[in-house]
C-alpha cells in the first residue's frame, strides 16, 4: 500500500476513528444567548481551533529525526503527534511544545506547535496524525532520509508569496501584495515531482508588505500544506521575512512558524543559519541580511550577528570537506552573489564574505532567490585580476556537463509565484550591475540607497528569458564504489500561464569524485 493510500484510507473521518479513545471533544452548544460566542472558548470541548497549516522540517538528523508542525489562533491542551509506519500502525507518540509571538502591527498572538520525532529509521516511510483536545486530528506521511551514499532528489525555488486575497482599510476586497496563481501551481509541480525535501530560498510570503501579516502567514501555510504535509520544506529566511516590530531583529515570526536544526544558543539568532545531511549531500542554510549590503528589509540589520554567522559556515564548510561520507555540498540562501538581472543585482558584500570560503572548500552548488527569474552561472573559483566588483572568474566554459571540482554553480531560481518577475529586465549586452555600497542613512523611502557598478558577466552561463515562473530538481547519483564519479543531474521546470503545467526548460549534470577514495 502506496503513502497517499494509506492516507487516503484514514482521511480526516478515518484519523478521528483511530485517535477517538484520545480525544475529549465533546458537541458544541445548540443553542446560546443572542449576542454570545458560537463555541465555548475551552479547548477541551467542542469549537476548538482546528488544526492548521500542517508543516515538516528535518531535525537535527534527517534519517532519524522529524518536526512536525501546525498553527493555532488560540492556546490548545495536549497538542500531540501520534506515528507510525504501516507495518506497525500509529504505536509511538509525541508531545508538542508551543512557541508563541504576538503580531507587531495587528496585536494578535499566533500559537505554533511543533512535535519532534525522533529514533527513526533511515530511509523508512511513516505516517502520523496530529491533534490537540477538541479538534478533529489532521495527517501526513513522510520519508526520512537515506544514511550513506543512496539516491535521493530534492526541489529548490524562493520568491513565491501566497495567493489570497484580503481585506483593505476600507473594507473592500483586495489582493495582497506579490500575490499570483503561479504561487499555488509551484506547489502542485513540486508535488508532481516527490522529492525527499526541498529548499525554500527565502521570501517565503512577503507577510512583511501586507495589512494583515497573520493572515498572509496562515494562507502560505494552508497554500503549501499540500506538499509540506509530506515532505520537509527547509527555508531560508529572504529580507522580506524581517517584519517590523516583530522580534528584536524582525524575525520573531519566521522562527516561531518553524523549528530547524540550528547549533545557535542565542535566542535572538536560533534557525536562522543551520545545516543538515541527507545522503550524501550536506546542506547549508544562511540567513544573508546579517552579510549582504542591499538594505531589503523592514529593518536593516547588517552585521546583526557580529560574525558569528560567518564562523559557523566556515566550521560547517571545513567539516564537510574532511568527511569521507559527504560528496556534495550546498549552500541554500536568499540574495544573490551573481545576476545579470537590472532588479536587484549581485551583491558586494556576499562576494566579499562568502567567496574566499566557497572556494576554499570547494562549495559545490549554491541556490538563492531574491531575483524574480531563472539563471545560471558558469563554474566559478576566484576573481577575475583587479575587478572592483570581485567579479566571479569562470573556471569552465560548460554549461551541460560541469566538473564542480573546478568551481562553484551558483542558481537563482526566484520564480517561485511572486508577482514582480524580472526575467524580461536581463541586460542584454553581457553585463550585469553590482551592489558595491549604501547610503549610511535612509532616504525617503526608508531604504538606504545602493551604489550599483556595472561588470562584465563572464561568469554567465544560462538564462530563462521567455518564463517567470518555475524550480529546480536535483537527483544524486551517488556512484558505484570508492572513489568513482557522482552526479546531480539538474532539471529546471517551468510552471506555464495560465494552467500551471510543468514543461522542461533545460536539463544538465554537476559532477565530481567522491570523497571516500582509497
Amino acid at each position: 500500500m502506496g503513502r497517499r493510500t494509506a492516507v487516503g484510507l484514514l482521511g480526516t473521518a478515518g484519523a478521528a476513528a483511530v485517535a477517538a479513545p484520545l480525544l475529549t471533544a465533546t458537541p458544541a452548544a445548540a443553542s446560546a444567548p443572542s449576542g454570545a460566542p458560537a463555541f465555548l472558548p475551552s479547548p477541551d470541548a467542542g469549537g476548538a481551533p482546528p488544526v492548521q497549516g500542517l508543516h515538516l522540517t528535518f531535525g537535527k538528523d534527517p534519517s532519524t529525526q522529524m518536526v512536525v508542525s501546525w498553527l493555532t489562533d488560540a492556546p490548545v491542551k495536549r497538542p500531540r503527534v501520534m506515528y507510525g509506519t504501516l507495518d506497525h500502525g500509529l504505536g509511538s507518540g509525541a508531545n508538542a511544545t508551543t512557541r508563541t509571538y504576538t503580531d507587531g502591527k495587528s496585536g494578535r498572538k499566533v500559537y505554533v506547535h511543533h512535535a519532534a520525532l525522533n529514533r527513526l529509521s533511515p530511509g523508512k516511510e511513516y505516517l502520523y496524525l496530529v491533534s490537540h483536545d477538541g479538534a478533529t486530528p489532521d495527517s501526513g506521511t513522510f520519508s526520512t532520509a537515506p544514511r550513506g551514499r543512496q539516491p535521493l532528489t530534492f526541489t529548490s525555488f524562493g520568491d513565491q508569496s501566497a495567493p489570497q486575497v484580503t481585506w483593505a482599510t476600507d473594507g473592500t476586497v483586495t489582493l495582497d501584495a506579490n500575490s499570483t496563481p503561479a504561487t499555488k501551481d509551484i506547489v502542485t509541480g513540486i508535488e508532481q515531482v516527490a522529492p525527499l525535501f526541498h529548499l525554500l530560498n527565502g521570501d517565503l510570503c512577503y507577510a512583511n508588505l501586507d495589512l494583515d501579516r497573520v493572515r498572509t502567514w496562515n494562507n502560505f501555510f494552508t497554500n503549501n500544506s499540500r506538499s509540506t504535509r509530506f515532505r520537509p520544506w527547509m527555508p531560508a529566511a529572504g529580507n522580506h521575512e524581517i517584519e517590523s516590530g516583530n522580534g528584536p531583529i524582525g524575525l520573531g515570526a519566521y522562527q516561531t512558524y518553524f523549528d530547524l536544526p540550528s547549533t545557535e544558543t542565542d535566542d535572538e539568532l536560533a534557525g536562522l543559519w543551520y545545516a543538515f545531511t541527507a545522503g550524501s549531500v550536506r546542506v547549508i542554510v544562511l540567513q544573508n541580511d546579517d552579510n549582504c549590503l542591499q538594505d531589503g528589509g523592514d529593518v536593516y540589520i547588517s552585521g546583526y550577528s557580529g560574525g558569528r554567522q560567518l564562523a559557523f559556515l566556515e566550521r560547517e564548510l571545513k567539516a564537510a570537506r574532511t568527511d569521507r561520507d559527504i560528496d556534495w555540498v550546498v549552500v541554500a540562501m536568499h540574495q544573490v552573489m551573481i545576476s545579470s538581472s537590472d532588479a536587484n543585482g549581485a551583491d558586494l558584500g556576499l562576494r566579499a564574505k562568502y567567496g574566499p570560503l566557497f572556494d576554499r572548500y570547494q562549495v559545490d552548488l549554491v541556490v538563492c532567490g531574491h531575483e524574480h527569474n531563472y539563471e545560471r552561472s558558469l563554474a566559478v573559483r576566484g576573481v577575475v585580476g583587479g575587478s572592483e566588483t570581485l567579479t566571479p572568474n569562470p573556471a569552465s566554459t560548460r554549461t551541460d556537463d560541469i566538473d564542480t571540482g573546478l568551481g562553484t554553480v551558483h542558481m537563482v531560481l526566484g520564480g517561485g509565484g511572486v508577482s514582480g518577475t524580472t526575467n524580461q529586465s536581463f541586460f542584454k549586452d553581457g553585463t550585469g550591475k553590482v551592489i558595491t555600497a549604501v547610503s549610511a542613512t535612509a532616504g525617503s523611502n526608508g531604504k538606504r540607497t545602493a551604489t550599483y557598478v556595472k561588470e562584465e558577466a563572464v561568469w554567465m552561463g544560462v538564462r530563462d528569458v521567455e518564463h517567470p515562473y518555475g524550480f529546480a530538481a536535483f537527483t544524486v547519483d551517488p556512484g558505484r564504489f570508492p572513489g568513482d564519479t557522482t552526479r546531480l543531474h539538474v532539471t529546471y521546470y517551468n510552471v506555464n500561464k495560465p494552467a500551471g503545467e510543468l514543461s522542461v526548460f533545460e536539463n544538465f549534470t554537476l559532477h565530481r569524485k567522491r570523497s571516500d577514495a582509497r
